[in-house]
């Protein structure tokens, strides 16, 4: 009995071995495939819904699927089944709305980028996310149903010091002003208005205030694929310097001008053809000049109309660049058929330029074109006025947060003083903004103004130059300290020339 005991309680001893060397064995091979499986499994949940501790990131497979950083996705993941049967969730994969568009990316995946990416037109759900990241990353504005305001209102002192010859005069002033835009949220068409104020009240020393007013709306009707409408409406005030050759010498208070205008306009693109026919219509309006002995001088004669057509056509030689030709008719009739001097003023004008447009994104963009200009009096006495013209505004930003603003412009100014038919105006003007830090800019603006009279009247020729600096501290999102200091000087070919230095500080508060 004891042996037949022995004997079984050695085989069984070496099953156990056999087993246990067996288990072994299997555990050894099974191992790796187990912690593979873990290292891809997704995080765990506590059982109150908390992940475990760990951080993942998460990228995009080539199925649009999110996947964490350093793996890979399947050509065909699985979908994951109801919790409550046996079948398991594939791991790397998340839920993904079937309706979604798969071109349109994660918002997650925009976060920190300045120039987000452009959504689909027929996406208006993307569009809408974007829209609302980037007015909760700005935190501007007073939304109006579907408009925004961004109102803003400024208060500043300034000193201004004249000099014209050897006679100085010198003022203290105050300056209000307003400023807003209303932009529309619309996932079609356009609509934005511009609107721009300002109201000088002298305080000390000689009263020169110089009030001005802007407003700019435009409204763009996508009215098919390739088919873009625009409509605009503009009025703008300022009053005449005292140097201005049309200017009354000697006059306490300028005339005011008054200038308004619409336009539409209708744009096609047929293939790498794109072509474009535009109507404008502006009417000039003055009021009457203040003389120093305090009578009135009525400045009426000088109100006229001015009617435009042009047209343009391009060729698209790239998405970025596309050279055009244009042209231009059009008529300019004044109120009255005949003016204080006796001359009736009102006239045809032409006008021809070619140039071209450059479009590279947020780094350099807009177009210059060079052109003739012609105009005909009705009144034989008085030349024709024509003019070579360069007109064009280039946009440059050579790195972030530093931009270039260049703008060249020719325009015909019809003069009041007898027998002289008018000037051709050549104007430069430029201007740099650069983030010296995150709430610190800085600004830089120049200029240049020839005006140029025909035959005897050239003794009227002028060169005005124009430099500038500021600097505007963002103190918070709702507040804006700003510090500028202007130097303009006006050289006369003949007669005395001047120079003005100008300084201004204030706050502007904005919403």
């Amino acid at each position: 009995m004891t042996s037949v005991e022995n004997r079984d309680t050695r085989g069984a001893r070496r099953l156990g071995l056999r087993a246990f060397a067996g288990a072994l064995a299997l555990s050894a091979l099974v191992h790796p495939s187990l912690v593979a499986a873990q290292e891809t499994r997704p995080t765990p949940q506590s059982s109150t819904g908390a992940a475990t501790s760990g951080t993942q990131t998460r990228g995009i497979g080539p199925e649009g699927i999110a996947t964490r950083a350093g793996e890979t996705s399947t050509s065909a993941p699985a979908v994951a089944s109801d919790p409550t049967t046996t079948a398991t969730i594939a791991p790397n994969t998340f839920p993904v709305d079937p309706l979604a568009d798969p071109d349109v990316l994660p918002l997650d995946d925009d976060i920190g980028r300045q120039n987000l990416r452009e959504t689909r037109l027929d996406d208006p759900t993307a569009a809408r996310i974007r829209r609302d990241a980037l007015d909760a990353e700005d935190g501007t504005g007073i939304r109006l149903g579907s408009m925004i305001l961004r109102p803003s209102i400024s208060q500043k002192l300034g000193t201004e010091r004249e000099k014209s010859g050897d006679v100085k005069t010198n003022r203290t002033f105050s300056e209000t002003g307003l400023k807003g835009t209303l932009t529309s949220d619309w996932s079609r068409h356009e609509l934005n208005v511009g609107a721009e104020g300002a109201w000088q009240e002298t305080l000390s020393g000689t009263d020169n205030d110089k009030p001005r007013a802007n407003i700019d709306a435009r409204l763009r009707l996508d009215l098919a694929d390739d088919t873009i409408a625009t409509l605009s409406g503009s009025y703008n005030f300022s009053r005449e310097d005292s140097d201005d050759p049309n200017a009354v010498s000697g006059a306490r208070v300028q005339s005011g001008v008054n200038q308004f205008g619409t336009g539409l306009s209708v744009e096609r693109d047929f293939g790498v053809i794109r072509g474009s026919i535009a109507g404008d219509f502006t009417r000039f309006q003055y009021s009457d000049a203040k003389l120093s002995n305090g009578s009135i001088l009525e400045r009426s004669d000088r109100d006229r109309n001015r009617y435009t057509l042009s047209s343009r056509l391009g060729y698209e030689i790239s998405p970025a660049l596309t050279p055009f030709i244009e042209g231009t008719i059009g008529r300019i009739d004044y109120d009255e058929a005949v003016d204080s001097s006796g001359y009736r003023r009102s006239a045809d004008l032409y006008g021809a330029k070619a140039g071209v447009a450059v479009d590279l994104g947020e780094k350099l963009r807009g177009e210059i074109a060079l052109g003739y200009e012609h105009q005909t009096f009705e009144d034989a006495r008085l030349a024709e006025l024509s003019a070579m013209t360069v007109d064009g505004n280039i946009f440059w930003s050579p790195q972030g947060g530093t931009s270039i603003d260049l703008s060249l412009d020719t325009s015909i100014d019809p003069s009041t003083t007898a027998g002289v038919n008018g000037a051709t105006i050549h104007r430069v003007t430029a201007a740099l903004s650069h983030d010296l830090r995150t709430n610190l800019v800085a600004r830089l603006t120049g200029g240049t103004t020839f005006t140029n009279y025909d035959g005897n009247a050239s003794a009227s020729d002028t060169t005005a130059y124009l430099a500038g600096a500021g600097l505007t501290w963002k103190v918070n999102r709702y507040l804006d300290a700003t510090a500028d200091l202007a130097y303009e000087r006006t050289n006369y070919k003949t007669g005395t020339d001047n120079s003005t230095v100008t300084a201004l500080v204030g706050l502007t508060a904005k919403r």
